[in-house]
């Protein structure tokens, strides 16, 4: 099943997305809305409000207002060489805020004074879809409700500035968040990044050295994850920052990050 967020004239809609057309859900304004009942699938899988078409339809981050949002940097082994450390024994985590999120196909816009470095992080999103804490690995999967796109972007003179990375993930409205959830992917699949069609990044996400439910069971450790909480699970091998030259994105670029059975988030850089 996939689940997303529309913009309609209304408002937003939690939208169960069918071949050509969404289901409205009625009742919940979007995913996080929705997330929060415990009766959440057999709602959407039951929904029968309006049909709009997906042709033009106005995606929305896909869920717009998580309590947390978990980054684990890091977790490639081909991203780690790349950046010239060792494989980690535990994971590198972070913390990105929900102002950070935008719509999948929104433009990212940029600040000047912030413009100097972008870089490009294709990456899984995972969604909590139950409470979770002192959660098991084997039992990890049963907590995590679906699976989405972050098209990560990361200003790298912030985030170098001090030894805590936050700063240069935070920017209003930069990270790329969608299109859609889905509850029955199993990562095992391509994933890619192009800088304006140019491939930059590519591998596969069953290649995560920490993976989703390792990533539940280490996190729930530490802290209680909720219905709607977001962990993203780090990027690959090909970031502008690692390459001789360095790349950075430039005003005008797009972006698009895309993981094979879930769907590509296309930002287009405006520098202002």
């Amino acid at each position: 099943m996939r689940l997303a967020t529309l913009r309609l004239d209304r408002g937003t809609a939690a939208v169960r997305v069918d071949t050509d057309t969404a289901t409205v859900i009625n009742g919940f304004a979007d995913l996080s809305d929705l997330l929060a009942d415990p009766e959440w699938e057999a709602l959407a899988r039951a929904a029968s409000g309006d049909r709009i078409p997906l042709a033009g339809a106005d995606y929305a981050p896909v869920v717009p207002r998580p309590g947390k949002i978990v980054c684990v940097g890091l977790n490639y082994a081909t991203h780690i060489r790349e950046m010239g450390r060792d494989l980690p024994q535990h994971p590198t985590l972070f913390a990105k805020f929900a102002d950070a999120l935008t719509g999948p196909y929104d433009d990212v816009i940029v600040p000047g004074y912030a413009a100097g470095e972008l870089d490009w992080e294709a990456e899984l999103a995972f969604v909590i879809g139950r409470r979770a804490y002192q959660v098991a690995e084997a039992e990890a999967a049963e907590y995590i409700a679906g699976y989405s796109v972050m098209n990560d972007y990361t200003m790298r003179d912030y985030q170098y500035r001090t030894l805590q990375w936050d700063q240069g993930k935070n920017f209003e409205k930069t990270s790329g968040f969608g299109p859609v959830l889905v509850t029955d992917y199993t990562p095992d699949t391509r994933i890619t990044a192009a800088l304006d069609g140019e491939l930059m990044q590519e591998a596969n996400t069953a290649d995560l050295v920490f993976g989703p439910e390792a990533l539940v069971e280490y996190i729930s450790h530490i802290v209680t994850l909720r219905p709607g909480d977001v962990i993203i699970t780090g990027t690959t091998g090909g970031v502008g920052h690692a390459r001789k030259p360095p790349r950075h994105i430039r005003d005008g670029e797009t972006v698009e990050v895309t993981i094979e059975g879930i769907g590509s988030v296309r930002n287009t850089t405006v520098v202002r």
